[in-house]
């Protein structure tokens, strides 16, 4: 997995947060993709880390019901503040990492789940040592994650600009991530005892009206780590070279950019009946 550099969570904005809440429709709907595998039933109680502004907390919170309860945590407080203003008898959120889980007890959780988080972890063994302890026996842990060896459409397209603003020597500042291939996601989750392991790598499509969106998007959903290590100078000139980039791109219906997602799943063992995670 790759560690270059330093993925950091101050700095993060009021504003970010508002812009991800508006444009967080894209990753709402991949998200969905990590739900229906997890077989969730009324009554279930869920942790869903990195829940960001809680949109697909909210939906899941629905499909466990009343009888159900669903957590949401998320280290960034301006996304938290946005979330809690869904919150409701069943649907709780808190600042919260997944490396450190030890406000929640024991075989607490039915199902856990992190949609485009686990590629912001650094230390990913200690966040499944971290939900193996949290998940009931039985329980169902979904993820997705970037996959180093398929980069999104929209990364390629940023170290192209960053090359061709004269910056290449310093690609690796731009929009970090550590995501995992699935060997490395297998070779985790069986260290930290799950079992059942699964995995596919998805294409799914983003589209956006124009190039703002897509900076937008960006900025967002890095929580001010796209492009941080740059000037404000740096910074746009390469923002107008990956403009003419993400240009190129354009569809009768919009800016079309391939987004590509490693879906994980695994259970922790126990004699509990639970639904496949297939």
């Amino acid at each position: 997995m790759s560690t270059a550099g330093v993925i950091s969570l101050e700095r993060d904005t009021p504003e970010l947060a508002r812009s991800y809440e508006q444009a967080g429709i894209l990753q709402f709907h991949h998200g969905k993709f990590l739900i229906g595998p997890l077989a969730l039933k009324s009554g279930d109680h869920v942790l869903d880390i990195g829940a960001g502004t809680g949109r697909l907390t909210e939906f899941v919170a629905g499909l466990v019901g009343p009888a159900g309860r669903v957590i949401g945590i998320d280290p960034l407080e301006n996304r938290i503040a946005i979330a809690r203003l869904r919150a409701s008898e069943t649907l709780t959120f808190d600042v919260g990492r997944a490396e450190d889980l030890s406000r929640f007890g024991p075989a607490q959780f039915d199902a856990v789940y992190l949609n485009s988080v686990f590629h912001w972890i650094a230390d990913k063994q200690q966040a499944l040592r971290e939900i193996e302890r949290v998940l009931k026996p039985g329980g169902r842990i979904g993820l997705n994650v970037q996959d180093p060896t398929k980069p999104h459409e929209s990364r390629t397209l940023l170290r192209k600009a960053i090359e061709q603003a004269g910056f290449g020597e310093r690609s690796s500042e731009s929009h970090r991530v550590l995501g995992a291939t699935d060997d490395e996601l297998r070779a985790l989750f069986a260290e930290t005892g799950f079992v059942e392991y699964r995995s596919d790598l998805r294409s799914l499509v983003d589209l956006h009206g124009d190039v703002r969106s897509v900076l937008g998007w960006s900025e967002a959903s890095a929580f001010g780590n796209f492009l941080g290590g740059f000037s404000q100078a740096e910074r746009a000139a390469i923002d107008a070279a990956f403009a003419a980039l993400i240009e190129t791109k354009r569809t009768p219906e919009g800016l079309r950019l391939e987004r590509y997602l490693r879906f994980a799943f695994a259970r922790k063992p126990g004699s509990h009946p639970t639904p496949s995670v297939s």
